[in-house]
């Protein structure tokens, strides 16, 4: 089953993963921040949700901003110390690790997401797509999320809706984005791996249904 989610908001950074001191955004959203998006809407274990298509609806701008992030992270080694009944300080004080980074972020974007789900073997009896379909439309109609959308980065949110119908007005842009990253590779949870695709837009429109994904 297959529908078109509109998405826009003010600002937007979708991290290159190659970039490792300083933010740096794809010049478009990336499919698997596409499918989180979708997902915050709607996810069921019965059902996977696919991207088809992204179209860029505004131009592509980019902006520099500074922000504040926390050099340190609590580590999973020391979480099942406290759980165990070990003195560990899990706490991270702001005024000893906070640090500035600059980021070249996105702003003002807009897309259409066009998107598809099949059904899983996860799904109860009473499942079906049509079911699901109407849920998704429903909560779209609604402005319902399961979590706040957002636009690679939490404190970027996103507004979506169900595309109302008709031609889709694309950008007309034509251009090479090089290796984006698709999605990840869960398969072996001891290996987690990036995958990766080579994005083109044609006339505004990133279509990822016959794209090469490699890891």
């Amino acid at each position: 089953m297959s529908i078109k989610i509109e998405v826009w908001g003010p600002y937007a950074c979708f991290s290159r993963p190659e970039m490792k001191t300083e933010r740096v955004s794809y010049d478009l959203i990336t499919p698997s921040a596409a499918q989180g998006l979708i997902e915050s809407v709607f996810w069921h274990p019965g059902m996977k949700w696919s991207i088809d298509r992204i179209y860029l609806l505004s131009p592509i701008r980019f902006t520099n901003v500074r922000r504040n992030e926390v050099k340190s992270v609590v580590s999973g080694s020391s979480v099942l110390s406290a759980m165990k009944g070990g003195k560990t300080d899990l706490a991270i004080y702001t005024a000893q690790d906070i640090q500035q980074r600059a980021a070249l972020i996105l702003r003002d974007v807009h897309y259409v997401i066009q998107a598809h789900f099949d059904m899983t073997e996860k799904a109860a009896p009473g499942d079906n797509p049509g079911k699901f379909q109407e849920i998704t439309r429903r909560r779209l109609a609604r402005g319902q999320n399961y979590s706040a959308p957002y636009l690679g980065c939490r404190e970027f949110p996103a507004s979506c809706r169900e595309w109302p119908g008709g031609e889709i007005p694309a950008q007309p842009l034509t251009q090479d984005l090089g290796y984006m990253l698709h999605s990840m590779d869960y398969s072996d949870p001891q290996d987690i791996r990036p995958r990766f695709f080579r994005a083109k837009l044609v006339n505004g429109v990133l279509d990822l249904q016959d794209c090469e994904v490699v890891s």
